[in-house]
């Protein structure tokens, strides 16, 4: 504990650091008549090497002498503007396009799927524009034209989609909204299903460790989803969706001015599917039924004189699924052998708050504070097997921001308290555990505006379960020549891990499970502990007159303790500390290119090696296919005078064969050959823009009708020892076709993006 309160206290003499006069102010350009950031220009004082980029809200900070008089301010494309200022007041500054402006230069810049040659971290942000080139429904579907992130089905019976990063888990990612942790403990399944699609404005991936300031349990990366604000968000959003596999969507946006200085926002979104389909003829269900409702209100205070700005979020969750056998009723059939059958049943109630300051003084010292409640609620049983979970979790973290001598020089700084209360009940089994921990943080950034980028970080945090330890990370970016970007990183990561909340499929078999207790005081197991360790390459060009660019990267984990999920007995699900090793490499290669007017190419090719020592050896990584290909072409027309546009997007996924769990001990009716074939799926939409205000879309997803056969082993049997839901490989519907609508009333007036 002595050395805890040494940190603190010196984190606290760290937020007393005082700096030189500096100058701030936004740099905006003007599209369509509107205002909006310009991210990237170059801020400088005229003859000297002071200067400075725009981040991605186009505001900057840099240093001011009185006897500094001329700042220059620039883009490519972009006329450069002399600026003569004599004193420190906060400029606000709009650059206007040249008259020969290459168009292709604009197009690029607006990608909806964007890699800063900037940032320390490797981190690419997914805008809305991206999310809307497929159904997106949820979150979980907002990766589909995304090559760095792996979806896939994670058994037969109930239609959850888990993503993979670096050939890791969802556990093993920090998923937060609006960088608050979010998906995580008993929403680690099903969470992602939680988040609509229309609700996010933009995603920022992150691979690697991650920043300091969000936690310590990021391993793989890090995932951030911004949602929608009243401030920028349409008065008024429709979105209707439909699709064969029936499954019916309504999404609804209202945000209003409360007063000038308060907006909110009602986000309304519904779900069901009670259409019943069982194209395999294997008596179960392709898909499961379901139903959803979930409701948020947004708060939003904005007082820009003072410098204060503010959110508070309330969001409502009833969530239910139905799986099992096309027979089934669970009026009659559950707790039986009549017939085998599932239902999940989730409430889930959720209150977020953020406070910002920016000293409007000094704007370059910002203060911000967040806080999160949760309650979730699960009662559940699948066939035979119950599993209840109630978890209660509360989050906050305070989070300081100043430079030192000039804006170069950035710190980051804070406390942060984590509450987690659970009660789980497995077969009748009881399993209670409080968590909570409280910790302190650094980090340290700098930015010589030219080759170097550095983030280091530290922190330093006090669990009841794990005791005392330090998450130390680094991010370094170096650019040796134009358009280039190197970026290395390192980290340590630690975490709980959740094995029935995470690895609910378990409960759809018949598999008997085994906790190997050796002493730790989470279900007799040890925490998680590992090493993230990555370098990326950055390159753009032209190529045929046109933009490009392309990214090399390679991820290694290392795990030096992790909770083993051990399939390889078909009887038997194990979990135990590992033993020996365990590690996963990922390395991606990824080639855009604007190829013509309109049109947006996107490629890339990810190999993994992901091995664990189990009991029985050193293995492939069940179901973690080792080559990926992945293939992308975006195409839009011109948009009219009107607002008219067609848009087209096409999308391939391969997966070369996997692993399957050793069935060698099952009758050999019941075995699975060693590995799946190799798999192709495409995707298509179509959207056609009628005016800025209604829109209809059209799609399909593995329209080449691609299908697994037998995914469930022994379904005529469910209730036999052989019974299995675990080894999906790829689709089971097949064909999924779908459409919607969108209608939108757009804003009067253009307003800022806001948030911290």
């Amino acid at each position: 504990m002595k050395k805890m309160l040494s940190l603190i206290i010196f984190l606290a003499l760290g937020i007393s650091i005082t700096a030189q006069e500096t100058l701030s102010g936004i740099v905006l350009e003007s599209v369509d008549t509107k205002e909006q950031p310009l991210p990237g220009a170059n801020v400088y004082w005229l003859d000297t090497s002071v200067g400075t980029m725009t981040d991605e809200d186009g505001k900057f900070s840099i240093p001011y002498q009185k006897t500094y008089s001329k700042l220059v301010i620039s883009y490519v494309g972009f006329k450069t503007d002399t600026l003569n200022v004599s004193s420190n007041t906060p400029i606000r500054h709009v650059l206007q396009s040249t008259s020969n402006l290459d168009q292709v230069t604009i197009t690029s810049r607006k990608q909806a799927t964007s890699r800063s040659y900037l940032k320390a971290t490797n981190t690419f942000t997914v805008s809305s524009d991206e999310l809307l080139k497929a159904a997106c429904c949820n979150l979980s579907e907002s990766f589909e034209t995304n090559p760095s992130i792996d979806v896939n089905f994670a058994d037969a019976v109930s239609g959850t989609k888990q993503i993979k990063m670096l050939g890791l888990t969802s556990p093993y990612i920090l998923i937060a909204t609006e960088n608050v942790p979010a998906i995580r403990g008993a929403a680690q399944t099903y969470g992602l299903s939680f988040i609509p699609g229309t609700w996010v404005e933009s995603i920022q991936i992150t691979k690697g460790a991650g920043s300091v300031v969000n936690g310590y349990e990021s391993i793989s990366g890090q995932i951030n989803a911004e949602l929608q604000k009243p401030s920028n968000d349409s008065p008024f959003f429709l979105n209707a969706y439909g699709s064969v596999n029936g499954r019916l969507e309504l999404n609804t946006h209202i945000n209003t001015n409360v007063s000038e200085k308060w907006k909110t926002g009602f986000y309304i979104h519904g779900n069901i599917r009670n259409q019943e389909f069982d194209r395999n003829d294997d008596s179960f269900l392709d898909v499961p039924l379901k139903k959803q409702i979930n409701v948020m209100n947004r708060w939003q205070y904005t007082d820009a004189e003072k410098g204060v700005v503010s959110f508070i979020n309330v969001r409502y969750l009833n969530d239910n699924i139905q799986a099992g056998q096309i027979n089934f009723n669970p009026d009659t059939d559950r707790g039986t052998t009549n017939a085998w059958g599932s239902e999940i049943d989730t409430e889930r109630f959720e209150i977020t708050t953020k406070l910002g300051y920016v000293n409007p003084e000094v704007p370059w010292q910002t203060i911000g504070f967040q806080t999160a409640f949760s309650y979730h609620n699960q009662q559940s049983y699948f066939g035979l097997n119950t599993y209840d979970i109630r978890h209660n979790s509360f989050y906050s973290n305070i989070i300081y921001n100043s430079i030192i001598s000039d804006s170069r020089h950035k710190i980051k700084t804070g406390l942060s308290f984590t509450l987690d209360d659970y009660d789980e009940v497995v077969n009748a089994t009881d399993f209670e555990r409080i968590e909570n921990s409280v910790g302190a943080f650094f980090e340290y950034a700098y930015d010589n505006l030219d080759k170097l980028t550095l983030t280091a970080g530290l922190r330093a945090d006090a669990h009841n379960r794990f005791g005392f330890f330090i998450t130390p990370r680094l991010h370094l970016r170096y650019t040796p020549w134009e358009k280039s970007a190197w970026r290395f990183s390192v980290g340590r990561g630690i975490r709980s891990a959740n094995i029935f909340a995470e690895n609910q499929n378990l409960f759809s078999s018949s598999r008997q499970i085994n906790i190997q207790n050796s002493g730790g005081k989470i279900y007799g197991l040890d925490p998680e502990i590992a090493w993230n360790y990555g370098i990326s390459y950055l390159q753009g060009f032209n190529l045929f007159g046109q933009k490009a660019d392309i990214t090399l990267d390679f991820y290694r984990t290392d795990f030096q303790n992790q909770v083993v999920v051990d399939w390889e007995n078909p009887f038997e699900i194990n979990f135990y500390n590992l033993e020996g090793d365990s590690f996963a490499n990922s390395f991606q290669f990824e080639f855009n290119y604007n190829a013509f007017k309109g049109v947006d190419l996107r490629t890339a090719y990810k190999f993994y090696d992901v091995k664990t020592d189990y009991n029985s050896g050193r293995l492939e990584r069940p179901l973690t296919p080792r080559h990926r290909l992945f293939a992308n072409a975006a195409y839009e027309t011109e948009l009219t005078d009107r607002g008219k546009q067609w848009k087209f997007d096409l999308t391939y996924n391969w997966l070369s064969s996997q692993r399957f769990p050793d069935t060698s001990l099952s009758p050999v009716e019941f075995q699975r050959p060693e590995r799946t074939p190799t798999l192709g799926t495409l995707n298509a939409q179509i959207t056609r823009v009628f005016s800025p205000k209604f829109e209809v879309y059209v799609g399909g997803e593995n329209i080449t009708n691609v299908r697994q056969d037998n995914p469930i082993i022994s379904s005529d049997n469910p209730f036999g020892s052989n019974f299995d839901t675990n080894f999906v490989y790829g689709p089971i519907f097949g064909s999924m076709f779908y459409a919607g609508l969108r209608y939108r009333i757009s804003p009067s007036k253009s307003s800022q993006r806001e948030g911290f």
